[in-house]
């Protein structure tokens, strides 16, 4: 017996949903209604006097600003940071930009590489665990060699001052 019964939902305007079946046998048993709570309608775009009122505030404000020739805290406040200046002037200095291009490119690429290197490094057994051990004891004698007794830290900085020297070309 292949039979196909259908139930239909209907929405009604209470906001509640009723299954048409249950409806028809309501003296049988309880209804079957599921009650949503009601939304606001929605609002269409163009009615919204508030955004419009705000944006022409702000536009009476800058106005009567300028007329008067005060400068707001926003507008005095647009000129960029100190890093982002002497980056900028660093970067008018630059005679060949191809080739620093070129090379932060290359530095990126070289970083990229040594990240996949490493992570390939710290998955073999017993490897990692050595590593840190040199790199531990190795920060323990650069320290007690450059760093503990003030003639050493002496010459130490005289020596980076000396290489930047040389690579910036200034003496």
């Amino acid at each position: 017996m292949a039979s196909t019964s259908s139930t239909t939902l209907t929405v009604a305007s209470s906001s509640s949903l009723v299954d048409a079946k249950a409806s028809r046998q309501s003296a049988a048993g309880p209804p079957h209604c599921v009650t949503l709570p009601t939304l606001p309608p929605p609002l269409p775009s163009q009615n919204r006097p508030w955004k419009a009122t705000t944006y022409c505030r702000k536009i009476a404000r800058n106005v009567m600003g300028m007329a008067t020739g005060e400068v707001r805290a926003e507008v005095a406040s647009t000129e960029l940071p100190e890093l982002v200046t002497t980056v900028k002037e660093a970067w008018d200095k630059v005679e060949d930009k191809y080739a620093v291009s070129s090379l932060a490119l290359a530095g990126v690429i070289a970083l990229w590489g040594s990240t996949g290197m490493i992570s390939a490094i710290d998955r073999l057994p017993l490897i990692p665990g050595i590593l840190e051990l040199v790199g531990i004891g190795y920060t323990g004698w650069f320290t007690y060699k450059n760093l503990v007794f003030r003639p050493d830290r002496e010459a130490f900085i005289q020596k980076i001052k000396d290489t930047y020297n040389e690579i910036t070309g200034s003496s």
